[in-house]
């Protein structure tokens, strides 16, 4: 009987993932110091950066550039597989042999050839209260060059528990992930619109000339001193949120496209901005979109 793969149980193949779009629209910079680091000898990265930022989207875009040959010779054909942390947590038994299932998946992965182990919140894996130390587990592969990864975690996080474990630390090369000012914002929203529309199977009503000052309407109001302190994320994944939610309304009405009126129901029900906020929004909402009110004969005061 073939032995169990915990990799092909517990692991998402981020290179054999469809795509629609480009994952990492403006991040060129932090992916290309990606594979810097992973082209150094006993080097691993670590993206570092505030929640919501899109240090996910990175390591899907690096995946993205490997699919389409973007890369470096030294890095084509390579694979980069996820695991979340809360997987590894126990044992698995093989043959009357129990170990922790983080050593069975270290021990798989270096076996396999040109494989890459990206592991988010990697702060979970130092000891921070008498558990398993996964760091250690991690380190002599780490060390030996056995294993190449990937981690991600934020900058509070950084600071609290892995800057804790120098040892740890020193097989990493930190990328600091920084949040997108507002135009690149709307770059990327831009760019993942067809992946959603894809994914959810139905399509904006407008031009992208239209669509581009929605999502600039968006990212506009939800700039940084309007979001709900310690509530909201960052740029892109705040104003994602919204564009979302204006899917999930189309989809709930049963219409056949996303239009203004979906766009505006998703503002009205925004949780991540002040509520003061978002009455003077509705406001300058009704003012910006007052031509596409009135051609599409919207009663906004029915909706909020």
């Amino acid at each position: 009987m073939e032995e169990l793969s915990l990799i092909d149980v517990y692991g998402d193949v981020l290179t054999s993932k469809e795509y629609i779009t480009d994952p990492a629209i403006a991040r060129d910079d932090e992916i290309k110091q990606c594979i810097l680091t992973l082209l150094t000898p006993e080097k691993s990265a670590l993206l570092v950066g505030k929640a919501g930022i899109g240090k996910t989207a990175i390591v899907e875009g690096l995946a993205y550039r490997i699919q389409k040959n973007m890369v470096p010779e030294a890095l084509k054909g390579w694979t980069i597989i996820k695991i979340n942390v809360a997987s590894l947590i126990g044992t698995t038994t093989n043959d009357n042999n129990t170990q922790s299932k983080l050593e069975v998946i270290i021990n798989e992965i270096s076996k396999k050839e040109k494989t890459i182990l990206f592991i988010d919140e990697t702060h979970l894996l130092v000891n921070r209260s008498g558990g398993v130390d996964f760091a250690n587990l991690l380190k002599p592969s780490l060390d030996r060059g056995a294993i190449k990864m990937i981690g991600a975690t934020t900058n509070e996080e950084y600071e609290q528990y892995i800057l804790r474990d120098r040892a740890f630390l020193r097989r990493f090369q930190k990328i600091d992930v920084l949040e997108a000012d507002q135009p690149t914002t709307v770059r990327i929203l831009m760019g993942t619109l067809p992946k959603l529309e894809k994914q959810i199977g139905i399509k904006i009503k407008y031009q992208p000339f239209q669509t581009e000052k929605f999502m600039k309407f968006i990212v506009a109001m939800t700039d940084e001193y309007k979001r709900i302190y310690e509530l909201s994320s960052r740029y892109p994944d705040i104003c994602l949120t919204i564009v979302s939610n204006a899917f999930t309304y189309a989809l709930y009405e049963n219409a056949k496209e996303v239009s203004c009126k979906h766009f505006y129901q998703a503002i009205c029900n925004a949780k991540s901005v002040y509520p003061d906020v978002l009455v003077k929004e509705k406001e300058r909402f009704k003012t910006e979109f007052a031509d596409f009110i009135r051609n599409e004969n919207i009663d906004l005061n029915a909706i909020g």
